[in-house]
């Protein structure tokens, strides 16, 4: 094991994902939560978070960060475990996620809309249910707990959790699956062309930082999903929400029509074609229908009956 604590040991400071100004946000319990932001600084903010997965960081939504930093107040925080944030060893779950999203979420000047990719959309659902956070309008890319297979949940503490938690375990796991071909395979996943090198290249560096396994083995363990999403977290919400959505590797939307078809603040768009990334291959077309969801109702905005098919067939809206 003194091998892979020397290289962890050995990691250069983390290069920043974004080319930013950084915040700091000091969070309850003395964890930091680190990120970037845009020029202006008036307006309704609009924060963007990364996904959870084995190596996420800020860089993962910087087209959309690009797009709008000189436009309107953004914020790229890198949630606790991942890139410039603290990653302490702790007990990583969906409620402590959604109360550090609701933290931090409450020292911005408004409500933001919110755009979170993946697993991120179902924190996001949880801070505002169980913690109170006040958002102006949810827009989840590709979000879990939308298929009809659901992943094998483990309690945190079971047999599971304590094997893929362990130090003998955990650490040489992770370092398999952060190797280079390991990540340029993963990150091949979520693209219909090419995978960026700059994307791979960050990926690596942040993976080598000192506790960045401990987070993303937690998502190993399947312990940050919640069961019955849809029912328990998504057709809960009363804001306006939005899926952006195509194909995904590992994530379905067959339960899609559950919350656009019964509930008028549920809208949803096909981008295709993508797997899971819209907002780097599809960017106009991604900017453009949260720019039409995010217009008053007598504008135009879109409407859920506006999308038809949100099911297997997969067909292009």
């Amino acid at each position: 094991m003194s091998t892979f604590i020397d290289i962890y040991n050995m990691a250069k400071p983390l290069t920043p994902a974004l080319d930013a100004e950084q915040f700091d946000f000091s969070l309850n319990g003395g964890v930091t939560l680190r990120g970037y932001r845009g020029e202006v600084t008036e307006g309704a903010p609009l924060v963007l978070l990364h996904s959870i997965n084995a190596v996420p960081s800020a860089m993962e939504m910087r087209p959309l960060f690009e797009h709008y930093r000189d436009k309107r107040p953004v914020w790229v925080p890198d949630l606790p475990g991942f890139g410039l944030s603290d990653r302490p060893d702790v007990a990583y779950n969906p409620s402590l996620y959604a109360r550090w999203l609701a933290e931090w979420l409450e020292s911005l000047d408004q409500p933001a809309d919110v755009v979170a990719l993946s697993l991120t959309g179902e924190f996001m659902a949880r801070a505002i249910l169980e913690q109170g956070a006040k958002v102006r309008s949810l827009s989840l890319i590709s979000p879990t707990g939308m298929g009809i297979r659901t992943p094998p949940t483990t309690q945190s503490g079971s047999r599971v959790d304590r094997f893929l938690t362990s130090p003998w375990v955990g650490r040489p796991l992770y370092r398999v699956l952060t190797s280079q071909p390991s990540i340029r395979w993963f990150l091949g996943q979520a693209f219909v062309g090419s995978t960026p090198e700059h994307m791979v290249r960050y990926a690596l560096e942040t993976a080598s930082q000192p506790g960045a396994h401990f987070a993303p083995i937690k998502f190993l363990t399947f312990s940050l999903f919640t069961e019955q999403a849809v029912s328990r977290l998504y057709s809960r919400l009363k804001l306006p929400c939005l899926v952006l959505y195509d194909r995904d590797p590992n994530i379905g939307f067959e339960r899609l029509p559950e919350l656009t078809e019964v509930h008028s603040h549920w809208a949803a768009k096909q981008l295709s074609p993508s797997l899971g990334l819209p907002h780097w291959e599809l960017t106009a077309e991604t900017i453009e229908a949260l720019e039409d969801f995010w217009k008053p109702p007598e504008q135009g905005a879109m409407r859920s009956g506006d999308i038809p098919d949100h099911g297997a067939r997969r067909e292009s809206a």
